[in-house]
């Protein structure tokens, strides 16, 4: 497998990021300097950005090929009460919006809660309003892919079947997978081998064409759960996670993309994913 198959980088800014420049443009400078190059925008808490700092963006980011993403912010929920929903859409499109000023072909966002309601009964609402989203993009030439991610609650809309329907309804809405939140979601240990990677892949692969496992947009990180699942992100060091199982899962089936570490020392672990799959590469 080649190990220039992913690329690996961070979600939000890199920790070391200097403050001059500081900002988007300084940690694209940064994640070049540690040797990754790839980046997700961490825009979570709002999209207060301007052109022209996208423009700056996109310029620091074509000059040293780093492939960007963009967080939207949390208070997104394809669930939300007709009240709600508006607040919710905005925030979604404005990240697309000022994402492709960015340089930025991806947009990640978290779906939102079934709020006790059956999986069932949510998606079909979920889905109409993402393809309604995606209809808006599309008239406006904005070609950005909205990407559902997966939760590690099993109490949020975000399965790994309820990302793959809602990307089933449009070519320009893919999956986020984070691994990290699959691990923790069921709260019992479960999706940490080789095997059960293997499932989830093939799953995948079976629901929306091989072809979309070379496009694959990865979270990773330690993860600590308990019954209800995710409780919070920590240092691969001190995970459970099997790494390496996941890793020659994705080499075995010949899975390309970026993965983007958000651990609490993120740009760290990153080269520490990076290292991995460069030895799991060569076995």
């Amino acid at each position: 497998m080649d190990p220039h198959a992913f690329r690996f980088g961070t979600v939000g800014s890199p920790i070391s990021t200097p403050k001059k420049p500081g900002g988007s443009v300084g940690a694209i400078s940064r994640l070049v300097e540690l040797g990754l190059d790839a980046l997700e925008l961490g825009w979570v808490q709002s999209v207060r950005v301007s052109e022209q700092t996208c423009a700056d963006i996109r310029a620091t980011s074509e000059h040293f090929q780093v492939s960007l993403s963009v967080h939207a912010p949390y208070f997104i929920n394809l669930n939300a009460d007709e009240d709600e929903w508006p607040k919710s859409r905005k925030r979604l499109m404005d990240a697309a919006y000022f994402g492709n000023l960015a340089g930025a072909t991806d947009i990640i966002f978290h779906p939102g809660s079934y709020f006790g309601q059956p999986p069932e009964a949510v998606l079909p609402k979920a889905i109409e309003r993402l393809v309604g989203c995606v209809e808006e993009l599309s008239a406006a030439g904005n070609p950005v892919c909205l990407r559902p991610e997966t939760m590690g609650k099993s109490a949020m809309l975000g399965s790994l079947e309820d990302v793959l329907r809602m990307s089933q309804s449009s070519p320009q809405v893919k999956p986020c997978l984070d691994f990290a939140h699959l691990h923790a979601r069921a709260g019992d240990g479960s999706m940490n081998t080789y095997e059960e990677w293997a499932r989830l892949l093939e799953s995948y692969g079976e629901a929306l064409g091989a072809d979309a496992l070379q496009d694959l947009h990865v979270h990773l990180s330690g993860i600590a759960y308990g019954p209800k699942g995710e409780k919070e992100h920590l240092r691969v060091e001190e995970a459970d996670l099997d790494f390496r199982a996941l890793f020659r899962a994705l080499s075995a089936f010949q899975a390309r993309g970026r993965i983007l570490c958000e651990s609490p020392v993120m740009e760290d672990d990153a080269l520490i994913l990076k290292q991995l799959w460069e030895q799991i590469c060569q076995e």
